[in-house]
């Protein structure tokens, strides 16, 4: 026994038992097990879990992520955007002298608004944008990539796949999502009561959940679908976004939308930035005049008839916080019907261009681009980035659970 202690031949004994694994495929295999070292097990497990999920949960998780990532990011910019578009419309019916601007361009409207409402006006509305971009995005992205991957299959035209697809999941996601953005437009159009009173909606809202009550019990609810039908028209611009995106994304990586190269850490963050800049640019210059549209139809207060004969409704004498002002869309002290001022998109664009002329179109388009490009750019790249890091953890996992039946199979 004491001639044996001396050797320490076991660990040769060892190695010779096992030395058809260690030593033959040694340069190739060694990879995978010091790969499988680096992982932990915490998220050896998670990239298993995550391999075994189908894509269209994933997309809809990592589209959530990215529009809450962009609503946070560019929220007091769409403050300023919705101020701007909504400018005009609070004006009493029986008032016709010229109309008095208060906001001027981005840093007079942020000046307005810092100066009467402070920071927390900067971010009014924060709740029901967040509240409504996960939906959103959530439903966009899982109805968008599955619609075109159904439609590659059967189609040769890429282009013409992923405007339909872009076309169907903007369709899919207004309609789940319209209520969430008339109240967000609602309250970022809420002035201070510092205003004056021609520029001051004729409500006031404490919160995201008083403000649907309030807007259930006096409105109803077609109130909560204002603005549907220039939202609709606004598909045209994801119509142009997405499939352009996709294009010159193409041109610029050789990669479609959410597809990572070869190599998992290579990532074509220039191109995916380019190709969103131009992407948005080129689809909100085309389609900008239904933001103002749907603002004026979203920010236009319906009545519900009151208990009074033939469906007259004095709403326009009331007194008090939000009703110091007839605006228009709620009826007159003199019994006038109430009809609002805003009817159907071919009406509300008359009314515009009679009351404002054509450049009332394009209130706050710079802002609206100041706003949409950082946008865009901050949903795209973290949607990127986080389909990048999905697509790492699939590969990882799919690998460990192929040795894993390999080990089972041997």
């Amino acid at each position: 026994m004491s001639e044996h202690n001396p050797e320490p031949p076991s660990p040769t004994i060892v190695s010779d038992r096992y030395a058809p694994t260690a030593t033959a495929p040694s340069p190739r295999d060694m990879t995978p097990t010091a790969e499988r070292s680096h992982w932990s097990r915490p998220f050896a497990s998670l990239a298993v879990k995550v391999s075994r999920l189908p894509d269209g949960p994933v997309n809809a998780l990592c589209g959530a992520s990215a529009g809450v990532a962009s609503g946070i990011v560019t929220c007091p910019l769409d403050v300023i955007k919705t101020r701007l578009q909504a400018q005009g419309s609070f004006r009493p019916r029986q008032y016709s002298g010229p109309a008095r601007v208060v906001y001027k361009g981005l840093t007079g409207t942020a000046r307005t608004i810092w100066v009467e409402d402070g920071i927390r006006g900067l971010y009014r509305g924060l709740g029901p944008m967040l509240l409504g971009y996960i939906p959103t995005w959530a439903v966009y992205m899982s109805t968008y990539e599955s619609t075109k991957d159904l439609l590659n299959e059967r189609m040769e035209n890429k282009w013409l796949a992923r405007t339909i697809a872009s076309i169907t999941a903007g369709a899919s996601s207004t309609f789940v999502t319209n209520p969430i953005w008339v109240v967000k437009t609602r309250l970022m159009s809420q002035v201070s009561s510092r205003a004056s009173a021609e520029h001051r909606p004729p409500w006031h809202y404490t919160s995201t959940f008083d403000a649907f009550r309030k807007m259930y019990a006096t409105e109803g609810i077609a109130s909560f679908y204002s603005g549907l039908s220039p939202a609709l028209l606004g598909l045209t611009h994801v119509a142009i976004q997405f499939p352009l995106y996709e294009y010159l994304k193409m041109k610029f990586t050789g990669l479609e939308m959410g597809q990572a190269g070869g190599k998992t850490e290579e990532v074509h963050w220039f191109g995916i930035m380019a190709a969103t800049v131009l992407s948005k640019v080129c689809a909100t210059t085309a389609t900008y005049p239904h933001e103002v549209l749907r603002t004026r139809l979203q920010t236009q207060q319906r009545s519900l008839p009151s208990s009074s004969h033939d469906h007259v409704s004095f709403q326009g004498g009331r007194h008090g916080i939000g009703h110091q002002t007839r605006p228009p869309g709620t009826s007159s002290s003199d019994g006038m019907i109430n009809m609002p001022r805003y009817r159907g998109v071919i009406r509300t664009c008359t009314v515009i261009l009679q009351e404002e002329g054509w450049r009332a179109f394009y209130n706050g388009m710079g802002t609206n681009m100041v706003r949409a490009v950082p946008a865009a750019v901050t949903t795209m790249m973290t949607f990127e980035s986080l389909k990048l890091v999905h697509q790492k953890l699939k590969m990882e996992g799919n690998r460990i659970r192929e040795e894993d039946g390999e080990y089972r199979a041997t």
